[in-house]
């Protein structure tokens, strides 16, 4: 389970994407995400698609790695989904007892989950193609102007990266909880759904705590490091802006104006 979570997972490939600033890569998605959401027509999502699996085979990701990210998110697709199929009203086309199936509720079920789907690519981008450290100093340089007004970006930064990069190591850590049930005869995918659910509430507490420990020791590691506030601090490897950068803002600002044009 844990290496199926994207999110905070890190793959070495000598890719174009890879080598580019992790300031262009934060920015770039950023704007993606911010289009994304206002998506509305068909013709703007098969534009947004292209775009996202564009990068996707720019960045020389195995297929089987993505879809392996995609699983987990299954339930919630699945879920918003039948949401919207169920609760919006419009043009029935199907019904059974109080259940009413809509023609505009099977569009706003589709859209929603090919929104959330391309949400989750984009993010899970900008992790599989950055390192942690390098993202949290690019992210940490874009938001050096607020440091004028006291506020402590260098520790913000390094909590946003810290949160994302624990994502797969909390994965993991569930993986050896379950494991160890299962050694011990109680294995919880054998159980209908409804007792599956009310299963995982025991495992919680385990989980919460091995979680708390886990930031403990990493409290432990960065003060042992004099880590400080982090102001001031300089970096073995300084960012710069390349022409590969320039020439991906550049794309990226005719993308999101495309976008833009197709939903007025």
């Amino acid at each position: 389970m844990g290496n199926a979570v994207l999110i905070g997972q890190y793959i070495e490939r000598d890719s174009f994407i890879h080598k580019l600033d992790p300031r262009t890569k934060l920015l770039s998605i950023t704007a993606f995400m911010l289009s994304i959401l206002m998506l509305e027509s068909a013709i703007s999502y098969a534009v947004a698609t292209i775009l996202v699996l564009g990068a996707l085979m720019v960045s020389k990701i195995p297929a089987h790695v993505v879809w392996r990210g995609i699983k987990p998110i299954l339930f919630i697709l699945i879920f918003t989904f039948l949401y919207h199929v169920i609760f919006t009203e419009g043009t029935v086309i199907w019904s059974w007892s109080f259940i009413e199936l809509t023609v505009e509720g099977l569009m706003n079920g589709v859209r929603f989950v090919w929104r959330i789907v391309l949400l989750v690519l984009l993010a899970s981008i900008l992790t599989l193609m950055t390192k942690p450290l390098t993202l949290a100093h690019g992210l940490e340089k874009l938001l050096s102007p607020l440091s004028k007004l006291n506020i402590p970006v260098e520790q913000f930064s390094l909590m946003i990266v810290i949160a994302i990069r624990f994502i797969p190591t909390i994965m993991q850590e569930l993986d050896r909880i379950l494991l160890a049930q299962k050694a011990r005869g109680f294995d919880i995918t054998t159980l209908p759904l409804m007792k599956r659910l009310f299963s995982y509430i025991p495992i919680l507490v385990p989980l919460l705590f091995t979680t708390i420990q886990r930031a403990e020791q990493l409290t432990f590691a960065i003060e042992a490091r004099a880590y400080g506030r982090g102001k001031g601090r300089t970096s073995y490897k300084e960012l710069e802006f390349m022409k590969a950068d320039f020439l991906v803002g550049g794309i990226t600002i005719l993308c999101v104006l495309t976008l833009l044009l197709l939903k007025i």
